[in-house]
């Protein structure tokens, strides 16, 4: 397997539009908190306009992502981003305004363009052969990646050394820009081929994949606990503050690494296997990075260092599973929907860890908490393995009956209608 057939001009376009979209959700949340610092209460008011941010996208992504039709979805998705550009603009033009009206033009910023990453993805995966989905999928984590390493220094640098409207007028621009890309796309993307279940509502159809989107949270989620619990640990370790940003972006970096190991090659097992090993294996080192003593002294901030890298690698190739098992599991239709959804559950997974262990760290010690949120995460890889066991054994079991059904007239229809139930979108691992 190889990137070969991800290289394009087209898949150029793409990656550029999408950096446009997503740069400025990477930038939000630290940007907020620069634009108010120095007002009374700043920080506690720069964590609600975050929030406000973040609820409208997860408020908005599914809504707005069952909406998306295949044959309008450039339209709908300029009409979103421009939303966005508006209320990043708001943002950037009055820092000064009543705190309502900032948390209004945060939620519009965070909710108005939250179908573009469900639409962008669908979008991409229209752009290169079948058999070069995972590549692309691949390519769409390191651009992701990418823009978490670069957007900490690039907001602290412009809020700081210019001023603290910068970053978000910056975010405004990226994403008017990816407006403009868009019309260098294709118009709408193919939903040919199986149908959405027949007369199966769009949202019953979505619901049937909810182990996905569970253990699709739990990837979220320990990015959300190394980022908001890192400085409190650090602190607790003696090691300064300020060695968090190097380290998340390490971690960002790992994760850019590790989605490009995975598009390499075809990897064994089932996909939600695969996912289960490698959030494992995030758990272990965001764990370890907890438990690292203080008494290592430099060793303790290398080891972290590391933890954390070898954990956003494994973090990166958990969700590409994710994404590649909604693919088995969703008819083309209403892939974009389910993309949509995939962003809402990992932003909930995201808050939910991180209130979890802002709340203990009033009780316990941060490594306490880390550990408290990494059992949580633990909790929702097992839930979420789980409903894909059951899923597969009710595929596999419609498959036997059809089979049974089919041969009382003759046998050659049955081996038929076998490879027809394994080969479909019946079972979710068929195709591998």
């Amino acid at each position: 397997m190889t990137y070969r057939d991800v290289v394009s001009r087209q898949v150029l376009t793409w990656a550029c539009t999408a950096v446009g979209a997503r740069m400025p959700v990477a930038m939000a949340p630290l940007a907020l908190v620069f634009l108010v610092r120095e007002r009374p209460g700043g920080y506690s008011l720069g964590a609600i306009l975050a929030a406000a941010f973040v609820i409208g996208e997860i408020g908005c992504a599914p809504v707005l992502g069952m909406r998306l039709r295949p044959e309008r979805a450039r339209v709908q998705l300029a009409v979103g981003l421009a939303c966005g550009t508006l209320g990043f603009l708001g943002l950037g033009v009055f820092p000064g305004a009543h705190p309502a009206v900032l948390a209004g033009f945060a939620c519009v910023a965070g909710g108005a363009p939250a179908a573009a990453t469900g639409g962008l993805r669908t979008l991409l995966t229209e752009l290169v052969p079948a058999r070069s989905v995972a590549q692309a999928l691949s390519v769409e984590s390191i651009l992701t990646a990418g823009g978490w390493a670069v957007s900490p220094a690039a907001v602290a640098g412009l809020a700081l050394g210019v001023a603290p409207r910068v970053p978000l007028l910056l975010a405004a621009g990226l994403m008017a820009w990816s407006v403009a890309g868009l019309w260098l796309l294709p118009a709408r993307w193919g939903a040919g081929g199986e149908g959405g279940g027949g007369a199966a509502p769009l949202l019953r159809v979505l619901v049937g994949a909810w182990p996905v989107y569970v253990t699709g949270a739990a990837s979220l989620a320990l990015l959300g606990l190394s980022e908001l619990v890192l400085p409190a640990l650090l602190e607790q370790r003696g090691i300064a503050v300020g060695w968090s940003g190097p380290l998340l972006a390490g971690m960002a970096i790992g994760g850019g690494f590790g989605a490009f190991g995975y598009g390499i090659r075809n990897w064994p097992g089932l996909l939600r296997t695969r996912s289960a090993v490698l959030m494992a294996g995030t758990s272990a080192c965001v764990a370890l990075a907890a438990l690292i003593p203080a008494t290592a002294g430099i060793a303790a901030t290398v080891g972290i260092a590391g933890a954390l890298a070898v954990g956003g690698a494994l973090q990166s190739g958990a969700m590409l599973t994710r994404n590649l098992s909604l693919r088995e599991v969703l008819p083309p239709s209403a892939l974009a929907a389910g993309y949509s959804l995939m962003y809402a559950a990992a932003g909930a997974g995201y808050a939910a860890t991180g209130s979890l262990a802002g709340a203990l760290l009033r009780v316990v010690a941060p490594s306490t908490a880390i550990l408290a949120g990494v059992c949580l995460t633990m909790a929702l890889v097992v839930t979420g393995w789980w409903g894909e066991v059951r899923r597969a054994g009710r595929a596999t079991g419609g498959a036997g009956v059809a089979v049974a059904l089919g041969g009382v007239g003759a046998e050659p229809v049955a081996d038929g209608a076998e490879g027809a139930a394994i080969r479909g979108r019946g079972d979710p691992e068929g195709r591998l």
